[in-house]
């Protein structure tokens, strides 16, 4: 496909590997930036800057000019705040105002980077497009991102913008060091003492970013896509560190109860030293329901091959060696 595109969240994990796959195509992409260090960032990648924001409409419009497609990645993803204003904010308004901005120029449609968790599947279940919703949040992430996506379907259908949603499980790979690869990183520097008996679900970065463009060629308007490339239990995913790295180190495994006692206790002391803590109640609610995510539309409707997951999890390592996050040699990895 051809013709300019507008991209939000370009100096982001999921926007850079977006903004990469795109130029690799030869497209035109114009990125929406807040500063002018991002600027200079996102033009030496070969991207066109506009500087903006997604909670500035008019700015949207003016990026917006001569485009024929937005791929809509910007948004907040954050735990333990002690204010979530800014989760709802930038992930429910934004995506309101770029609908919005992109009915007001002719854009023919947006590809809307969602996330799996909006899937809101029961505990122990198998969460894929069609399964009911639960009823309730683990978070408040997770309910900024449930509401982003229906104002984003909402406002598509109202003002006639065709709409594709992407549902990135957890994005994993190189350029990534925090959120749940602090669990990898915690492991392999032995700093990981204690784990819950969950099971995650993971989506190569490359992976990811090909699900987008591949939304944009042929995926439905109107659908939902989820994009997960393996589901693992908590055991399972430190059996494949220990073949990839050579360690053998074995956490100890926490029961729910004990971890959410301990996750409030940390929260209460991060409110009352007035800091963000670096674990709390919704955390770790989120880390004992654990997800498992079928990705299986994404590969029989927009044709994407997902990532071995011993391939993505090896990448991350050698990148997070590279940038000298590990402090200890990884046996293996190093062979």
């Amino acid at each position: 496909m051809s013709g300019r595109v507008l991209l939000t969240g370009a100096t982001g994990l999921v926007g850079g590997a977006v903004l990469r796959r795109l130029l690799r195509d030869g497209r035109r992409v114009v990125a929406l930036c807040r500063s002018d260090a991002s600027a200079r960032t996102l033009a030496e990648a070969g991207a066109e800057p506009a500087r903006g924001d997604v909670l500035d409409p008019e700015s949207l419009t003016r990026a917006l000019a001569g485009c024929e497609v937005v791929y809509h990645v910007a948004g907040v993803n954050a735990f333990c705040l002690a204010d979530p204003t800014p989760l709802f904010e930038v992930n429910v308004d934004g995506s309101r105002n770029v609908v919005d901005a992109a009915a007001r120029t002719g854009v023919r449609r947006v590809v809307h980077t969602s996330s799996a968790a909006t899937i809101g599947e029961a505990a122990g279940t198998v969460g894929r497009e069609s399964s009911p919703h639960r009823g309730w949040f683990l978070s408040n992430y997770e309910r900024s991102k449930h509401e982003a996506e229906q104002v984003a379907f909402g406002e598509g259908a109202r003002r006639g913008v065709e709409i594709v949603c992407v549902n990135p499980s957890s994005v994993q790979g190189p350029g990534r060091s925090g959120g749940t690869t602090r669990l990898l990183v915690d492991y392999v520097n032995g700093r990981l003492k204690a784990v819950v008996n969950t099971r995650m679900s993971i989506v190569d970065v490359d992976d990811c970013a090909e699900g987008h463009v591949l939304a944009e060629r042929v995926g439905r308007p109107g659908a939902r896509y989820v994009l997960n490339g393996a589901t693992l239990t908590i055991g399972e995913g430190i059996a494949l560190l220990a073949r990839v790295t050579g360690l053998r180190a074995r956490p100890r495994t926490l029961p729910a109860p004990a971890a959410l006692a301990l996750g409030a206790g940390v929260e209460a002391v991060g409110r009352l030293r007035r800091r963000r803590p670096p674990l709390c109640r919704e955390m770790v609610r989120t880390l004992c329901h654990g997800h498992a995510y079928d990705g299986a539309l994404a590969t029989r409707e927009l044709g994407l091959v997902y990532t071995p997951v011993e391939e993505t999890i090896t990448r991350t390592l050698r990148w997070l060696v590279a940038e000298g996050l590990v402090t200890r040699p990884l046996p293996r990895l190093e062979a």
